[in-house]
């Protein structure tokens, strides 16, 4: 005997999903034809005929009743129209979460842009945002310039939502939410050409240690600046 090409002491592949046509084992089924009415009790291999003489497929919707219950039905058909409600659901889901966009006081406009594409795509896609702007280090002595910002960026979306509450500093952070405003009241969009394409949240850990290290260079010229100051 062949060796199974599995490997040792791993079990047969058991396929995943409803159980359809030949993996039906039971001998007996209730039957829901492909107009969604009942057909009635029949043996299993009597639904199987009756599916193929319909050229469709006999899929097990319910295999805990008993006897199991199957439906003859197109399964492409099915899986095409499962697949689209499970998006809707999940937009749906995703519209009502609150997404965040991050900003820096030293933001280069490039980078401000793109913070403002993934902002209005965010709105346009029903979801309230939050916008963070974060201090770093000694930018905590120009908290105006962080307002000024944030301000912009509220004022650069106001054509696709609203500010819920003016901005705040709250401990290193500045912060406010918008809204979506009603599909009715939104303009064009300004930043974004190819509307429909998932976009990720901010994500600034990757550039922390920048800011960090930025901010340990700028320490080093004044500790140097000082002393050079002492020793005139």
């Amino acid at each position: 005997m062949g060796k199974s090409p599995f490997g040792k002491g791993r079990g047969r592949y058991v396929p995943r999903g409803p159980r359809k046509n030949e993996r039906i084992r039971v001998p007996e089924i209730r039957v829901i034809g492909p107009d969604g009415r009942q057909v009635g009790v029949m043996k299993t291999r009597d639904a199987l005929d009756l599916a193929k003489q319909a050229g469709l497929d006999l899929l097990e919707v319910s295999p805990n009743a008993r006897p199991p219950v199957c439906r003859i039905l197109d399964f492409g058909k099915f899986q095409y129209e499962q697949s689209k409600r499970e998006k809707v659901s999940k937009k749906s889901q995703s519209a009502g979460r609150l997404k965040e966009v991050k900003f820096r006081v030293r933001i280069e406009e490039h980078d401000f842009l793109t913070k403002l594409r993934r902002a209005e795509e965010f709105l346009n896609h029903g979801s309230k945002l939050k916008i963070t702007l974060m201090f770093r280090g000694r930018e905590m002595q120009h908290q105006d310039l962080g307002f000024v910002v944030v301000n912009r960026a509220i004022k650069d979306l106001d054509h696709i939502g609203q500010a819920d509450s003016a901005p705040r500093l709250v401990g290193r952070n500045i912060t406010t939410t918008m809204s979506p405003l009603p599909v009715s009241k939104r303009k064009t969009l300004k930043y974004n050409l190819h509307v429909g394409e998932d976009i990720d949240e901010d994500d600034d850990e990757d550039h922390e240690e920048d800011d960090i290290h930025e901010e340990d260079d700028h320490h080093e010229e004044d500790d140097h600046q000082e002393e050079e100051t002492r020793e005139e």
